[in-house]
């Protein structure tokens, strides 16, 4: 009686493993089918600049180019795309005045957000909880409603056709950034902090040895969504950038396609330089972003 008891439940806790390892198996060929969806613009645009003009045009569309098992002749096509680009466009050029924006935006973000939120974490004071639920109030304002006044403003203190624009509202923080380092702060043993003001810290001494060492992968999350953000901007640079020296590399490559649309594979491979520092800016630093996300909001 008891060896048929056993084997039952044994049969019983294989069934469930059993069970278990289809879930798993059916999730990840979800993830991975969906996963492939996603990366059919990505591959379709790394594709297209690697082929002629004849390919560019065929239907069916073909996805793999026919000289693409032949490394040098595949090399030269690359090539012949990113110089007829290079030709129309000053890419580099370009490419620094995106960097320069979104490098200034990130520091602003890192600085003015992490400050606020130290405060709105840390610090009791009166009326705080309400401060702090009129910044959240502000994320509902669109931007379409501000976009004139704030043009004006700008426009009035001379710094059209500048940078300033551009990054200047990252030093006046982000509602959305200050929320996410706030409840990531909340995390943090408030015995810290005790301990460092018994040895005399002071609120700065406490948030620059303390809060920023251990919120760094709220910090690395706000950089990645800050530099996808202003590297991709298109909107700002429009408004209020017109020399073609000053551009950002989102709106001359727009110039390049109105003028030269027709041409796919430079433009092409233009673009898939434009996405490449993303690229490696989010796998270098998904360690932080993930941690950053996943830990954030475990207290509030």
């Amino acid at each position: 009686m008891s060896e048929t008891v056993e084997t039952t439940t044994s049969a019983a806790v294989l069934t469930k493993a059993q069970r278990e390892r289809i879930r798993k198996l059916i999730l990840h060929a979800m993830l991975v089918a969906g996963s492939v969806v996603f990366s059919i613009p990505f591959v379709w645009l790394l594709t297209t600049a690697f082929k002629s003009d004849a390919e560019m045009a065929a239907f069916p569309p073909i996805w793999i180019p026919g000289k693409f098992l032949t490394w040098p002749i595949i090399w030269d096509t690359l090539w012949i795309s990113f110089d007829r680009a290079l030709k129309y466009i000053p890419y580099w050029n370009l490419m620094f005045n995106s960097a320069y924006i979104a490098a200034m935006n990130i520091i602003g973000e890192l600085l003015s957000c992490s400050l606020v939120a130290y405060g709105f974490s840390r610090v009791r004071f009166r009326g705080r909880d309400v401060l702090f639920v009129l910044v959240l109030s502000t994320m509902m304002l669109p931007g379409q409603v501000t976009m004139i006044p704030v043009f004006l403003i700008y426009d009035w203190l001379g710094w059209y056709n500048t940078y300033k624009p551009l990054w200047f509202r990252a030093f006046t923080g982000n509602a959305f950034y200050i929320f996410l380092l706030r409840q990531f702060m909340l995390t943090i043993p408030r015995d810290l902090e005790d301990a460092a003001k018994i040895d005399g810290c002071g609120h700065f001494r406490i948030y620059t040895t303390i809060i920023i060492p251990l919120i760094k992968p709220a910090l690395a999350t706000i950089a990645i969504f800050t530099f996808m953000g202003s590297w991709n901007e298109f909107m700002g640079p429009l408004i209020y950038i017109t020399d073609m020296d000053k551009m950002p590399l989102s709106l001359g490559l727009q110039m390049f396609r109105g003028a030269h649309g027709t041409e796919w594979g430079p433009l092409m491979a233009a673009s898939l330089i434009m996405i490449v520092p993303v690229i490696v800016l989010f796998f270098s630093a998904q360690k932080y972003f993930i941690q950053g996300v996943t830990l954030t909001g475990m207290k509030g």
